[in-house]
């Protein structure tokens, strides 16, 4: 089920309703503690996003876009990036947050800083990042997770379908 989802998520525009079937296959049979070592790595890296439930226009996919979910529970740390693809890769629009495994299954965002950040050049990184004020975390329960395959629910009922990027470093994108 996983393989022919992620060959289904490789379309620009899947069809929803084979996507959302196949999701709540793989949610059902899943097994999710994040109390877990093995699972706590599996999770950390970099996700771009292939599906979502939402209408929001930043929460969709488009083929000359990519949103990327860079998490580092290890460390805290998380952020989404919204940048062109390669090779106008370098700057975007980014989200850091702070991170906080609660297991299960559930992981806390606090979203600390937004803005846009720029190429690196000769390990200096333009960033015009601003301070968010969140009163109360965000969440997002993770249904599924494999080594190449995230599937999670936010905390306003989104069902979202990332893959693991394996081509790119968390800490590179990182602040």
């Amino acid at each position: 089920m996983e393989s022919e989802l992620l060959a289904l998520l490789q379309d620009a525009k899947p069809n929803s309703d084979k996507v959302e079937s196949l999701i709540k296959a793989l949610e059902a049979a899943a097994t999710i503690d994040l109390a877990q070592v093995a699972q706590q790595q599996q999770l950390e890296g970099v996700w771009e996003l292939r599906w979502s439930s939402s209408s929001q226009p930043y929460l969709q996919v488009q083929p000359w876009l990519e949103n990327l979910q860079v998490l580092m529970p290890s460390q805290g740390r998380g952020m989404n990036l919204l940048r062109l693809p390669p090779p106008l890769a370098a700057a975007g629009v980014a989200v850091e947050a702070e991170l906080t495994l609660e297991p299960p299954k559930r992981v806390l965002v606090r979203f600390r800083r937004g803005g846009l950040v720029g190429p690196q050049l000769a390990g200096w990184r333009a960033n015009l990042m601003a301070g968010i004020q969140q009163r109360f975390p965000a969440w997002l329960d993770i249904t599924a997770l494999s080594d190449e395959l995230r599937l999670c629910r936010g905390q306003n009922g989104t069902l979202f379908a990332l893959r693991k990027r394996h081509d790119l470093e968390a800490s590179a994108l990182l602040p």
